[in-house]
């Protein structure tokens, strides 16, 4: 996987076109960047295995927030110039964020047009469950949320806007603590 992540980043640094990936790219990243960590948990940090396990790791975190920051740079170009996008060079997960970016910019469209027309029509905004955003005190496996979406893994310290109801839940359990967002 790691020759095949390189090879993806290295397409889609040399060319201004969003490169095709397989639908199932990412979420076979996911799961070598799973076992790459579950493996490194079970090595003595001294052996050479480790450093190296270690050393990919490491490897793999930058090339993949690379890849996907030069992807999501490339559509949303692409949106915010009102051109197509090839769903087709998208992966099932991109294409589910794809159709969010659309939206939102087509609100933004219809403000900016009330505004220049003279008239504010507010904007409407649909309403999605309401969510709260906590700090994990503990790691806890994947769950699914009252959206009936899945949210984690998630480890002690990580930060994750959740479906109220399982907020409330996680915080009456001592798993995690609400955070306050400012606006």
């Amino acid at each position: 996987m790691y020759d095949e992540l390189y090879e993806a980043w290295r397409k889609e640094k040399e060319n201004a076109e969003l490169q095709l990936l397989p639908k199932d790219f990412f979420v076979r990243l996911a799961q070598y960047v799973k076992r790459l960590r579950e493996e490194g948990r079970m090595l003595d940090e001294k052996t050479t295995r480790a450093r190296l396990l270690l050393r990919e790791s490491k490897n793999v975190k930058k090339l993949c927030e690379e890849l996907i920051q030069l992807r999501y740079e490339k559509v949303l170009r692409k949106v915010m110039a009102g051109e197509t996008v090839v769903k087709e060079g998208l992966t099932d997960d991109e294409e589910k964020l794809f159709r969010e970016m659309v939206a939102s910019t087509e609100l933004y469209q219809n403000f900016l047009k009330g505004v220049l027309g003279g008239r504010s029509l507010g904007v409407e905004v649909k309403e999605k469950a309401k969510k709260r955003v906590v700090r994990f005190l503990q790691g806890i496996p994947a769950i699914i949320g009252a959206d009936m979406k899945t949210y984690g893994p998630f480890k002690p310290e990580d930060i994750a806007s959740v479906p109220s109801e399982n907020a409330r839940i996680l915080v009456k359990q001592g798993l995690a603590v609400e955070v306050e967002v400012k606006t």
